[in-house]
């Protein structure tokens, strides 16, 4: 298969050297590819229309919020293709649902990486609609589980959120009390309301879910 002659395609990666290498292998292919540096891919979104068969190659394990790129760069008319190495099956799964056409995984041969590139800038499907249906799927799960963790920090009071910081730091319930200036019955009524709240039966899975919230 030729490649889509005149195609304007970025490959945004933060390290410049692979980018720059990507880019280099496609110019060969025949296509007008340049690496572009993450930071610019506001800028990217902000152009309307997009060029015709333009194509941003996003590297999924280093993108920051990469769903909130991916759907501002396709409401700007780009195809988006991603490549990953590292990222989980449901950060695929969500930037797909937002409007990525599909993913090469960064150990496939150059080769395959142009093929695919080549599929999506003619505005060709490079996923069957099996695997596409698959993955929106687990985007969807994963929006509803999000949902309801926000849903059950949401009914947590500031005093309890206060509470759940300093458990997280790995403080007891007496320190807590005497830094609150409070009776050490009235942290632990609070620590049962925060149990009850986020679903959990101990202090443990609170530290644990609080920390997972901030990573």
């Amino acid at each position: 298969m030729s490649p889509r002659g005149g195609s304007t395609v970025l490959v945004v990666d933060d390290q410049a050297l692979v980018a720059c290498s990507i880019a280099l292998a496609l110019r060969g292919y025949g296509m007008a590819a340049a690496a572009v540096p993450p930071a610019r891919v506001a800028e990217l979104a902000e152009r309307r229309p997009a060029p015709a068969g333009g194509l941003v190659l996003l590297d999924l394990d280093r993108a920051t919020e990469p769903v909130a790129v991916v759907t501002a760069l396709c409401r700007a008319g780009w195809r988006v293709l991603l490549v990953t190495g590292t990222a989980a099956e449901t950060a695929v799964a969500l930037a797909v649902a937002a409007g990525a056409s599909g993913r090469v995984h960064k150990t496939r041969p150059l080769e395959e990486l142009v093929r695919v590139a080549t599929l999506v800038a003619g505005d060709r499907p490079v996923m069957t609609e099996t695997e596409r249906a698959r993955l929106r799927a687990v985007a969807e799960a994963a929006q509803l589980a999000a949902r309801r963790d926000r849903d059950r920090w949401s009914r947590l009071t500031p005093r309890e959120r206060e509470i759940v910081d300093r458990i997280a730091a790995g403080r007891r319930p007496a320190a807590i009390a005497d830094e609150f200036v409070v009776s050490l019955a009235t942290v632990r009524s609070h620590i049962r309301s925060i149990l009850a709240k986020l679903g959990v039966g101990s202090q443990l899975e609170v530290a644990a879910l609080a920390r997972a919230r901030t990573t």
